[in-house]
């Protein structure tokens, strides 16, 4: 195992379920150092949604203890175990929304890490050896070496770390459902999940129609790079749009009064793909679908969850290749209450971004 000087884990927690976004600083236990695991000096991390969801319950209660979100971290490598291979200290890497797997399951042999079932989540959940996970509002993050991934020289660390959750999650099934030239893509919401579809889509060569509500964002959203735009508030603006897009990417939690699932699904090419990326409350369910809707364009519901190395791998190859990067505002992380009460209320353009500064990175 390598030596280094010893990384100093402290965290901002939340301590108090009633003052959700009131984080305070605490020391925490890391995981102990396996021989496949990365140890990494957090130097930024992403403000995400899922942060909101997890400190506020609405996936479930949270575990006892202080509670650590973040999932779009970006650091430097200062450990590493004996049987890590490609990862050396000093290395700039980023870590997502899963920090282990079982390594034995039908989906991690196939290269699906990302959807095992005994996947170790990042925030909010707990190791094999029963430590509790923390996340990335921190000093740094223990993690196997499969779900921790190089950065090239050509992204930046403040725009690599939204991409760890955010950009994966929308880059995945973009890539899985052959987004390219000749493909029309439409991006139902844009916001920080909607804003790296467009941007990814239109990287990959794809004709990108952006959904938005009302006109505020239509400026922005051309600058992404955003073909034709979409008002969601016209009434019935999914008819003109029957069987057009060969890929419908969702990040809504809900639909608006009057719009249903099966309008947005007869948008559909000829087997066409509705990915559902926006994760709403549990109470809050996709609507009900008949199958004679599907059967009409044999079109295709999914989801998806975050990426696995390899996807990780081909969305940091494409940003630097083709020069993509996020819309992102940078705040200290000890100002991480603005970024997440500016979350909840939508007020986020497109991503925050927090810079670690409990403990300086060497």
């Amino acid at each position: 195992m390598s030596s280094a000087r010893e990384l100093e884990f402290k965290a901002y927690a939340m301590t108090d379920p009633s003052a959700w976004s009131d984080l305070q600083v605490v020391p925490f236990k890391p995981k102990d150092l396996g021989p496949e695991d990365v140890e990494v000096a957090i130097t930024h991390c992403g403000v995400c949604g899922s942060d909101v969801h997890i400190l506020k319950q609405h996936w479930g209660k949270t575990q006892n203890g202080p509670v650590i979100v973040g999932h779009e971290i970006v650091g430097k490598v200062t450990r590493v175990g004996e049987r890590v291979e490609s990862i050396r200290p000093g290395d700039r890497v980023g870590v997502g929304g899963g920090l282990d797997s079982c390594h034995e399951c039908r989906a991690c042999i196939a290269g699906y890490e990302n959807h095992c079932p005994r996947l170790v989540v990042t925030p909010n959940a707990a190791h094999y050896d029963g430590v509790s996970t923390q996340g990335g509002f921190a000093t740094g993050v223990r993690a196997h070496q499969r779900f921790v991934f190089p950065i090239p020289d050509g992204v930046e660390s403040r725009h690599a770390a939204s991409m760890m959750c955010a950009g994966v999650s929308v880059f995945n099934p973009l890539h899985r459902n052959g987004c390219g030239p000749g493909k029309k893509v439409g991006v139902f919401g844009v916001g920080g999940l909607g804003h790296y579809a467009v941007l990814f889509a239109k990287a990959m060569g794809a004709e990108v129609y952006a959904f938005i509500r009302g006109t505020a964002k239509a400026d922005d959203v051309l600058k992404m790079g955003a073909d034709h735009i979409v008002d969601t508030t016209v009434k019935g603006f999914w008819e003109p749009y029957a069987l057009t897009f060969d890929i419908i990417i969702s990040t809504v939690d809900r639909f608006d009064a009057g719009v249903t699932l099966p309008d947005l699904l007869s948008m559909l090419f000829i087997h066409g793909k509705y990915v559902a990326v926006g994760l709403p409350p549990l109470d809050e369910p996709l609507g009900p679908v008949h199958p004679f809707v599907l059967g009409k364009n044999g079109c295709s519901i999914s989801g998806t969850l975050v990426g696995s190395k390899e996807d990780a791998r081909a969305m940091l190859e494409l940003a630097a290749q083709k020069k993509v990067v996020p819309w992102v505002e940078e705040l200290p992380m000890s100002q991480a209450k603005v970024a997440l009460e500016a979350l909840k209320a939508g007020e986020a353009r497109y991503r925050y971004v927090l810079t670690q500064d409990i403990i300086p990175v060497l």
